[in-house]
């Protein structure tokens, strides 16, 4: 073989393996691409670690505050103090509980809670439903623009206008009827009247969310159901019991829940309406002022100090979060099936 096919030969061969290099470099490239960010098909391990790290990261940020809460509220007041202890007490030490129920009174308030929280949301539950459903399956003039209101009291804040429910329930009259009969208006605080006409004026807290997202739910159940209910001779309300809300129990689940939350904690409508009635969302605002006096009376000091007071107000904190726990319990089925089967329809 010559000179010169032996030189053609060998710079074949490098061609080949350099192509061949090329191929398996690319073929490496690819295929380490799909390994940290997959395919349409598969998530890659590089996108499932950034995930994770993330929701461990925004879990913590939420979590960590609930922790030291929980952790702190089974100190006592030596480990406190200590600084050698930061989250496991030496001892389980259950006294804080039973002081913190003793200040906040927290049988009696409990009651009042169950009662000024059960209400209101039942009504509001009963009346966002029947909204929803109207704004969802009727035509009514207008109808763009109060659904645009219902949204836009989403969006207010309740302390906007204040001073005009106080003013309004507080000099209560309907065109001066009231007024005309007995000589002045009607003053409905310190009673459960104002809620009854907010729940029944779809004015109740966030009655606007629930118009909303009942709305959009039963936008999405078909029509065909009601029209084969129709055929077979149910009328509108006979329709809208038997078969719309069977089908819509676990958006009225997740909105009794969120209602029933709302009207647990809230301190801003039950202070304007109920001033001298005490429920559980107002005594944990004032366990430090109960406290101080508790601690003085058996102390003698004048005021607690600054770690007992942070713990004796989480643990009252926890007090009042622990039966939102329980319903959420009974209350999980409805509430996930509803996150799953929801769909937002403009």
């Amino acid at each position: 073989m010559s000179r010169s096919s032996k030189k053609a030969l060998s710079t074949a061969d490098t061609r080949r393996m350099t192509a061949a290099e090329i191929i398996k470099k690319k073929f490496t490239k690819e295929k380490l691409h799909r390994f940290i960010f997959g395919t349409r098909e598969k998530q890659g391990v590089g996108k499932q670690l950034v995930v994770y790290a993330l929701l461990i990261c925004i879990g913590f940020v939420y979590l960590y505050p609930v922790l030291y809460m929980i952790s702190t509220s089974f100190m006592s007041r030596n480990d406190l103090l200590d600084t050698s202890v930061k989250w496991l007490p030496s001892k389980l030490y259950l006294q804080n509980f039973i002081d913190a129920a003793k200040a906040m009174d927290y049988v009696s308030s409990f009651e009042k809670g169950i009662l000024i929280a059960g209400l209101p949301t039942l009504c509001n539950v009963v009346i966002c439903m029947m909204v929803g459903y109207g704004f969802a399956r009727y035509k009514f003039p207008l109808k763009n623009l109060w659904f645009a209101m219902v949204v836009l009291v989403i969006v207010i804040p309740p302390s906007t206008i204040q001073s005009s429910l106080y003013l309004n329930f507080r000099y209560f009259d309907i065109f001066g009827i009231f007024s005309l009969i007995t000589g002045q208006p009607l003053n409905l605080l310190d009673s459960f009247a104002p809620y009854a006409f907010m729940c029944l004026g779809c004015m109740g807290l966030k009655n606007g969310l629930y118009i909303y997202m009942l709305r959009q739910f039963f936008r999405g159940i078909p029509k065909e159901l009601e029209e084969a209910a129709y055929v077979d001779g149910c009328g509108k309300v006979k329709t809208f019991v038997r078969i719309m809300l069977p089908d819509a129990k676990p958006m009225i689940t997740s909105c009794f829940l969120f209602s029933f939350v709302w009207q647990w904690t809230d301190s801003f409508y039950s202070g304007m309406f109920l001033p001298n009635y005490s429920i559980l969302a107002n005594k944990v605002a004032r366990l430090s002022e109960v406290l101080n006096s508790y601690v003085k009376a058996t102390t003698g000091l004048d005021k607690a100090s600054t770690a007992y007071a942070s713990a004796m107000i989480g643990t009252g904190t926890l007090l009042v979060i622990i039966p939102l726990i329980i319903v959420y319990l009974f209350a999980q089925k409805g509430f996930v099936e509803s996150l799953s089967q929801s769909g937002i329809k403009m």
